[in-house]
This record gives structure tokens, C-alpha cells and sequence, in this order.
């Protein structure tokens, strides 16, 4: 049995078209300097650059540090996503209380490698001090019809995360990288929401920033629609990550709004909700500001 069937869910493509055309209408009513800064709150700023250095990630985590006495009246992001070798960088460099320190992992981005390797990574990733690890699923299986190699994945994954973490006293994040835009339709994306939510996932997220296309609002309906499906069967909470390509204050805004809209205000807290972003933090300062702004 297919997980949307098992759910009972199954997306309607013409009603999410509609949804999405009406989002542009509804966007002004939230552009508060209360909410850009909540959409701050909720970001993980990324660098996941093959030019990537231990300086370059530093200049990221220094401006990071500098943000209360730069921005006083500013939330601190959520975040500071990086490459798993550079886990114990964020780590030591890091100086602002609650900003957790996420890695990618499973051979991230094309997750084609064995599962030892992906498996012996988060581990590596969690010793080097992640607070959470953003894997991808095993596309490889899952488009090959394979779903029980694809779920198998996951567990394996995160029970070695999980593992790895109680050793050291504490609980570590997992984030599951649906690549929304290699999913095609929208009914893959729902059987890939329930299939990473079962497997033990604390968020799902859109998309890796690494291919053609990468997050967008229909994807994200589907994937808010199945987090509430998962819910009200399971009881469990499951968060949602939009990234890839979310540049603009208007961006965040369209996707703060498909989650109040259909998970609600409780959804709205960095515990459950998060932009994986590397440009966005200077277009929410500049509109927060009314003046264009170059910090990060």
C-alpha cells in the first residue's frame, strides 16, 4: 500500500494551483516588521560552497556573532548550516547563545554513495558537534519504485545519529531532503513526506539548492498538507524546511503563509519551521530597514 493511501491523502493539483495564485494577493498584510523578523528567527544560513574554507566559514559565524550589537532589537537566526567536515568550526567559533550548529550529510547533495559511507558521516558529523543533520533521501531507490531501500535508508541514518548523539549526552535534529523539483508530481511528493516521516524524520525539506528547480509554493502546499495528514494520525509534530533558491522577503513571506495557512500558528516556531537560505538575511534586514543593506 502506498503511504498517501494509507493516509488517506491525495493532493489536488487544481486546488493547489488556485491556492497558489491567491498567495500573491495575501502577501502585504504580512509584511510586518514583526513577522521579517520572525522569518529571521526561523533561518538557517547556509554556505555549502565547493570554495568553502574553515576562513570563509569563520566570516559567516563572525557575522553571526556580531549580530547583537550590530542588529540589538534582531532575533538571532536559528542556525548555521555547513558542510559536516566543518561541524567543529561552527562549533568552537560560535558565541551567540541558541544558534544550533546543522550539517548536511549522506553525501549530500546527489546521495549516491554507499549507505556505510552516508551512515559513518552523520556520525562523523554529530561527533564534530552538529545539533542537526540534513540528509537526502535515497532518490536513487525511490524513483526506481523502491520505497522500503529508501525508508531503510533513513532509519539506518538515524539510528546511528540518535547513537551517536545519546554518547554524548544530548539529542541531535534530523531533516530529510526530499528534492522536490526531481519528484515531478505532486502525489511523489506527498509518498515521499509520509515515507521520510515515518522513517523517523523531524523535518522534511524541499530541496538541496543543487538543481534546476528547487523550492516552490506547490511543492511546499503538499508537503504542509501531509505534515497535518501525519499529525492528526500520529500525533507526532513534523517540521517543515523550505530551501533552495529563497532569496527575497517576499519568498519567506509566501512560505511563512502556506504554513500558518494550513499547520497553523503553533507551526510557526523555529522548533517546526526553517529557510534553508545563503541570501535571504540581507533582503529581510533591507525590508525591515526600508533601506538596502549588505551585512551577510
Amino acid at each position: 500500500m502506498k503511504y498517501t493511501e494509507k493516509y488517506g491523502y491525495s493532493p489536488d493539483e487544481q486546488k493547489i494551483a488556485a491556492a497558489v495564485e491567491a498567495l500573491a494577493s495575501n502577501l502585504g498584510d504580512l509584511s510586518s516588521p514583526e513577522v521579517l523578523k520572525k522569518c529571521f528567527s526561523l533561518m538557517d544560513l547556509t554556505t555549502l560552497n565547493s570554495k568553502d574554507t574553515e576562513a570563509s566559514v569563520m566570516k559567516l559565524v563572525d557575522k553571526v556573532n556580531k549580530l547583537p550589537e550590530v542588529f540589538a532589537d534582531y532575533p538571532a537566526p536559528a542556525s548555521v548550516c555547513v558542510y559536516p567536515n566543518f561541524a567543529s568550526v561552527v562549533r568552537n567559533g560560535l558565541k551567540v547563545p541558541g544558534v544550533h550548529v546543522t550539517t548536511v550529510s549522506s553525501c549530500f547533495p546527489s546521495a549516491q554513495s554507499f549507505l556505510e559511507v552516508k551512515v559513518r558521516e552523520c556520525e562523523l558529523a554529530v561527533q564534530g558537534g552538529a545539533d542537526e543533520i540534513d540528509i537526502v533521501l535515497a532518490l536513487n531507490a525511490f524513483l526506481a519504485g523502491d520505497e522500503s531501500r529508501a525508508f531503510d535508508e533513513i532509519v539506518a541514518m538515524k539510528n546511528a545519529i540518535d547513537k551517536a548523539a545519546a554518547a554524548e549526552g544530548r539529542k541531535v535534529v534530523l531533516k530529510v531532503i526530499l528534492e522536490t523539483g526531481v519528484l515531478v508530481s505532486a502525489e511523489s511528493i506527498a509518498e515521499a513526506s509520509f515515507l521520510a516521516m515515518e522513517a523517523g524524520a523531524d523535518f522534511i525539506k524541499t530541496s538541496t539548492g543543487k538543481v534546476e528547480l528547487n523550492a516552490t509554493p506547490a511543492a511546499a502546499i503538499v508537503m504542509c498538507e501531509a505534515i497535518k495528514r501525519f499529525y492528526e494520525e500520529s500525533g507526532r509534530k513534523v517540521g517543515f524546511k523550505a530551501a533552495g533558491g529563497i532569496s527575497t522577503a517576499k519568498d519567506a513571506l509566501c512560505y511563512y503563509c502556506i504554513v500558518n495557512n494550513i499547520l497553523g500558528p503553533q507551526w510557526l516556531d523555529r522548533s517546526l519551521f526553517r529557510f534553508g537560505v545563503s541570501r535571504l538575511g540581507n533582503s529581510l534586514v533591507s525590508a525591515i530597514e526600508q533601506k538596502t543593506v549588505s551585512f551577510f
